[in-house]
């Protein structure tokens, strides 16, 4: 790409602007309340209103927010992170209704969702030969990305179902198990030097149930190994959590990503 290229006016999903955050301590802050704000919201609607409309808004709500998202010319805080509260609410909502709905076991949910998530990254991996989140600067580089991250969520809403109900450990023992298990690639990037795109990668995958697994266990009645705040008064208070630090990010833009020229420029000096 020219230097002009780089430099010329912005327009939705600029070729060369680096459309993701940069990977920081708040950045898996969000991320995991987004995960946990997305299973409260998701199960609140289902209980207020009939299920088909709850799946329509959540299905809406995730468009519009996408679709912000890629008509930015480059990274914003709002923007982004609504993406991924929509993708949180709907992704929840898409692994729910096949188990409710269809009556699809989460054992074989969680399975299916992970070969749609290796399949993503498959072909993510054969077309633009990396899955760095540097190195999303394209229309298609994004609409990889966020295929991922759809996956990712679905995946993981099954998965923490998966331990919390089928294997009876109960929220809170789902919670402390995922815990432990991000440790593992945390470390192994830390200390002993794996590779960064997997170690990432796989740290966000587990996100998503430990999240789900903390927010079922703070709203989900006793009977069901929860501590019964309900469902609405942790979303809302998940929610506003969120919205402290986005707007935290926003001001600050500590998140922000060097873009290819500047990287450049930098390492000239």
């Amino acid at each position: 790409m020219t230097s002009s290229a780089r430099h010329s006016r912005p327009g939705p999903t600029t070729a060369g602007a680096l459309r993701v955050p940069q990977i920081t301590a708040v950045f898996w802050l969000v991320k995991g309340l987004s995960t946990a704000m997305g299973e409260s919201v998701s199960d609140y609607l289902v209980g207020v209103m009939a299920p088909p409309l709850a799946v329509l808004l959540g299905f809406a709500a995730f468009l519009a927010a996408l679709m912000a998202q890629f008509r930015a010319a480059r990274y914003r805080a709002w923007t982004y992170w609504s993406a991924v509260a929509g993708v949180g609410v709907f992704g929840t909502m898409a692994a729910d209704v096949v188990h409710v709905a269809i009556g699809v076991p989460y054992a074989v949910s969680s399975l299916f969702y992970a070969i749609v998530l290796a399949a993503v990254f498959v072909s993510w991996r054969a077309t633009e030969k990396t899955l760095s989140v540097h190195s999303i600067d394209t229309p298609r580089r994004e609409a990889f990305y966020w295929a991922a991250v759809v996956a990712t969520f679905a995946m993981g809403t099954a998965v923490g179902d998966l331990t919390a109900v089928t294997a009876h450990l109960g929220y809170g023992s789902s919670a402390i198990l995922f815990a432990i298990l991000m440790t593992i690639p945390a470390a192994g990037w830390y200390w002993l030097g794996w590779n960064p795109v997997l170690t990432f990668w796989t740290a966000y995958v587990i996100t998503r149930p430990l999240g789900a697994s903390i927010a079922d266990g703070l709203a989900k009645p006793r009977s069901r190994s929860g501590l019964g705040l309900g469902d609405g008064p942790v979303a809302l208070v998940l929610a506003l959590l969120i919205a402290a630090l986005v707007a935290y990010l926003a001001v600050s833009r500590s998140d922000v990503q060097p873009q290819p020229a500047e990287q450049l420029e930098t390492a000239r000096n």
